[in-house]
């Protein structure tokens, strides 16, 4: 029989935290430490960074918001002379003039322990290079006589190289226990393959148990989906926290004479679309309310993005805190006045139609001394767009209530999101959502919802909606794709240009019409002005068009689809290692 020395309980706490609240996160802190003592934990985990919020980006090198933090750190130190569970905290930390991403130790009253980051991430949407200094290699922290490892994300991600430290193996060879990984991993597509992979790999290599904690919050266009997980040693799950949802969970390790093991709560996971429309409404949730807005607003044009966007926002937040605005013009159908009008039936949110026409006219009257002698264009047809984010913004101005922008991945990509507040207002959910996939999770949303939704259930958009064809509510006789190609084409194209970087060559060797695969690319970059100008969105794919895709507006360099010629190394003289040391000081 197992004795009280054979058995350690730590508490996980996959938590939402805000950057820059500092006591507030500490409160929440406080919370979970709380069941953690009522569960008689020895220990209570936090995520990556957790005190001051992740990621907190140029914000953590102001020296007040470092400062803040070490006071609020040094009293939820003293909280633990209580005799209750140890707390192993994320935090930044200021040492010897150097600023570290840290886990600090708080047991007994102190700061018992500390733990630096030594591998910085500096891809994607990291930067951390630029911000932290790199932490060494160091070994386990004890804990009620158990020795825990405390590689912090980055550190069990990549194999060692000449700029990557093993961490793990060091913790492994100086006499850890149990491995504790406090994590701020930003949700992609199919990521928690990608994530169980490398932690499996970590295990494979140290022979430890291993537990992965995620923090879940919306922060700007990132997403953080928590699905925290325990591996034991002998590569079996042994327990999964629930994906978008907060989860303060404790689990009892067991010590036998092959180490430490645990058995847990094995939580489903959301994946593919459901894991994306998931995301949507966690990062459109958390952007709202962190940001104080009382609501929001948006254009309904019975179109099925502003759809989409609209059984969003009313999951994301209810529907008493979403306004439905219809902007009618001259081309608008009464089939899109119908089904507007019904998809608010549906949501149960507030709804109300204002015609444009004498918006439009007073622009078109304004602009026709300028104009005279000019050709109409679609100059004429953008002033209904003008107007209608201009209006939008006007009621968001009025009524504090944020305006939700409606834009997809494709046409944004392709400079064609201009209607409805398009590009106008505080944020888009589905601007990393591909037409394609917008209307795959239409359909999806009227047989499934997420169980933390305030929406309701069943059909919540009308079919025809999904059913008609793109952009129908602009004319009769005019769609998008009469100047795009299918929105299969163009999402396919789209996603070797952007997601996998494709020559033009590689990409009609797949299949693509030569043509067609230009004008894609031509549009591509013509719209790289128009994507800088673009509000804050969810970030669903491994690349979008946020922090880590930068090309520049100003560039004349051009694909030629041609196959890429060969370099000539006999050119090349190769330095020797001691010169490039040398050289390099």
């Amino acid at each position: 029989m197992a004795t009280s020395a054979d058995i350690f309980r730590i508490t996980l706490a996959q938590l939402n935290p805000v950057v820059g609240d500092i006591e507030g996160n500490a409160a929440r802190v406080r919370a979970a430490r709380a069941k953690a003592t009522a569960d008689g934990a020895d220990v209570l985990l936090l995520p990556e960074l957790f005190l001051c919020g992740y990621p907190p980006e140029d914000l953590v090198r102001k020296p007040a918001f470092a400062a803040a933090c070490r006071v609020e750190l040094e009293r939820l130190a003293r909280e633990t002379e209580d005799g209750g569970p140890a707390v192993l905290i994320g935090t930044p930390w200021v040492e010897e003039g150097r600023l570290y991403n840290a886990c600090a130790l708080l047991d007994g009253g102190r700061i018992a322990a500390l733990r630096f980051k030594a591998n910085l991430p500096n891809y994607g949407t990291f930067d951390e290079r630029r911000l932290f200094a790199r932490g060494p290699a160091a070994g386990p922290v004890s804990v009620r006589g158990v020795r825990i490892g405390v590689p912090i994300c980055e550190d069990i991600w990549l194999e060692e190289s000449e700029d990557y430290e093993n961490v793990v193996e060091t913790l492994a060879e100086t006499g850890a226990e149990i491995i504790l990984v406090p994590n701020g991993s930003p949700y992609a597509r199919d990521k928690n393959d990608l994530r169980l992979s490398v932690a499996v790999a970590r295990v494979t290599e140290s022979g430890l148990p291993l537990v992965y904690l995620n923090q879940v919050c919306g922060q700007d266009e990132l997403v953080f989906d928590g699905a925290s997980f325990v591996l034991n040693a002998d590569l079996s799950v042994a327990a999964q926290l629930p994906a978008f949802i907060e989860d303060v969970t404790t689990l009892s390790f067991a010590r036998g004479d092959d180490g430490w093991h645990c058995h847990g709560p094995l939580a489903s996971l959301p994946e593919g679309d459901k894991a994306d429309y998931a995301a949507c409404v966690l990062g459109l949730r958390d952007y709202v309310r962190k940001n104080g807005f009382a609501g929001v607003l948006l254009g309904i044009s019975g179109g099925i993005d502003s759809a989409l966007c609209a059984a969003i926002a009313v999951d994301a937040l209810g529907a008493d805190k979403v306004r439905g605005v219809m902007l009618p013009y001259r081309y608008t159908a009464q089939v899109s006045l119908d089904e507007a009008a019904a998809l608010a039936h549906h949501l149960g949110i507030a709804y109300e139609v204002l015609p444009i026409g004498d918006a439009v006219e007073g622009f078109e009257k304004v602009l026709a001394k300028p104009f005279a002698g000019l050709p109409a264009d679609t100059t004429e047809e953008n002033l209904q767009a003008r107007a209608r984010g201009t209006l939008l913004m006007a009621l968001s101005n009025k009524t504090g209530a944020m305006v939700v922008t409606t834009g997809n991945k494709s046409e944004m990509s392709v400079g064609y999101a201009t209607l409805y507040g398009d590009m106008n207002g505080g944020f888009n959910p589905i601007k990393d959502i591909y037409k394609t996939e917008v209307f795959r999770l239409a359909a999806l949303r009227n047989q499934w919802r997420p169980d933390d939704a305030f929406g309701p259930s069943g059909e919540v958009i009308p079919p025809g909606i999904i059913s008609r064809p793109p952009s129908a509510e602009l004319r009769a006789d005019q769609t998008d794709q009469d100047s795009l190609p299918p929105y299969e084409v163009l999402d396919a194209i789209l996603e070797r240009l952007v997601e996998k970087e494709e020559t033009l060559a590689e990409i009609v060797a797949a299949g693509f019409d030569a043509a067609t695969v230009a004008r894609i690319d031509q549009l591509l970059r013509r719209a790289e002005y128009k994507r800088r100008q673009a509000p804050p969105g969810v970030k669903v794919t491994s690349r979008n068009f946020g922090r880590d895709r930068r090309y520049p507006i100003t560039n004349r360099f051009r694909d030629t689809a041609g196959p890429l010629p060969a370099p000539d190394e006999t050119l090349v003289s190769r330095a020797g290692r001691a010169s490039i040391d040398a050289f390099e000081g």
